[in-house]
């Protein structure tokens, strides 16, 4: 059977990534929408992106409203600039939520219309050129054809999809990740090992996909408690950020599984930020799919050195499990109410988070048959 395998058309990584795109940013349009949150705004990877315009006399606004994961009255706000300062491209700087939001302002200002027009449909319109410049190492949104954007009237997160989305330009400098705080570096990380793992182990996989994930997984077990601990780690940050970037090529072209499907509604209902959803839910999901997978987990127990030739594949798969718990706590990934999430209304919400999580279609690339009833069983082992 013949695989397709997107990504993105260019791609620049390492130390000072940023100034050898420079003269490819500025040629992309005329003017460009930077679109970033307040935070970033004041960064020096927003600096250097301004400053590599001014020096090509490429003009550009801002829109640096995207306060948290973006919404669909962000991307509205975000559309109405774009249009209003006449930009022909965008350049989205941050983590995931402004490189999401960078790619669903350009299909707003394009085609119009609500954000939830465009869940469930494949988004096949001609869109203004992107460059998406990470800060954090964990999304991989640099690399793919999805947006996450919360549906502010019915409390769901729309996971939008399409080639259309895919950045024309990605720019990896690990440098940018430096500065970021340890909880950030945790959530992140252990995001792009949720998405190295699905990726892996989604019904979807193939063998270009594969290589990515494995990769990826085997650099965040080895470099992101060092990351963590150490954030001035230049090494270990290099080594993130790249391991980020393979977790996204892999999960763009093999999709995701039971920890994405689960995880959108937390983040929906309780505002808890994606990738600390996923760590929540990352042991607790995959020691119950394992059973659907065992082959593949046991490759990757082995590939993390967990386990050895004397392992049958029932165990090495068991002991990567473990690793994977271990690293979450490591991390300091707690149970629901760390992140300030009541039980009784957790509890309450969960016939809807279930139903939200099937309808998502992640838990269905899942090796291991899924159902509604599953879903439930482990949102409620959660406490």
């Amino acid at each position: 059977m013949a695989e397709q395998f997107f990504i993105p058309k260019k791609i620049i990584t390492g130390e000072d990534a940023l100034a050898a795109a420079g003269d490819r940013i500025a040629n992309m349009g005329k003017k460009a929408l930077i679109v970033c949150g307040p935070n970033v705004r004041k960064m020096a990877a927003a600096e250097k992106v301004m400053e590599e315009l001014e020096k090509r006399e490429t003009a550009y606004a801002v829109y640096s409203d995207i306060t948290g994961e973006p919404t669909d009255r962000m991307i509205d706000n975000g559309a109405r600039v774009y249009l209003e300062e006449a930009c022909d491209f965008l350049i989205g700087i941050g983590g995931g939520s402004p490189l999401d939001a960078m790619k669903a302002i350009a299909l707003k200002a394009v085609c119009g219309g609500e954000m939830a027009d465009y869940m469930g449909v494949s988004v096949e319109a001609k869109l203004p050129p992107m460059a998406a410049v990470p800060t954090t190492a964990g999304t991989g949104s640099e690399a793919t054809q999805f947006t996450i954007i919360t549906d502010t009237k019915n409390d769901v997160k729309m996971l939008l999809k399409g080639e259309s989305f895919m950045p024309d330009l990605a720019v990896v400098d690990p440098e940018f990740s430096v500065s970021a705080p340890r909880g950030v570096t945790a959530s992140t990380g252990l995001d792009a090992l949720t998405h190295a793992v699905e990726a892996y182990t989604s019904r979807k996989a193939q063998p270009l996909t594969d290589i990515f994930a494995v990769s990826a997984v085997r650099r965040i077990f080895q470099n992101l408690p060092e990351a963590y601990e150490n954030g001035s780690s230049r090494n270990a940050r290099k080594e993130m950020a790249l391991a980020a970037l393979e977790a996204g090529i892999a999960f763009n072209n093999a999709s995701v599984t039971i920890v994405h499907g689960m995880s959108r509604p937390i983040g929906a209902l309780f505002h808890v930020p994606h990738g600390t959803s996923n760590a929540i839910l990352l042991h607790p999901c995959l020691k119950y799919v394992m059973d659907g997978a065992v082959e593949r987990f046991a490759v990757l127990g082995r590939e993390i050195k967990a386990a050895g030739s004397q392992d049958d594949d029932k165990s090495a798969a068991e002991k990567f499990i473990e690793e994977v718990r271990k690293l979450c706590r490591k991390c300091g990934i707690g149970s629901p109410n760390c992140y300030g999430i009541e039980k009784e209304a957790f509890l309450e919400a969960v016939p809807k988070m279930a139903e939200d999580a099937v309808a998502s279609g992640s838990p269905a690339n899942t090796r291991k048959k899924i159902q509604k009833e599953d879903i439930i069983k482990i949102y409620q082992s959660l406490w």
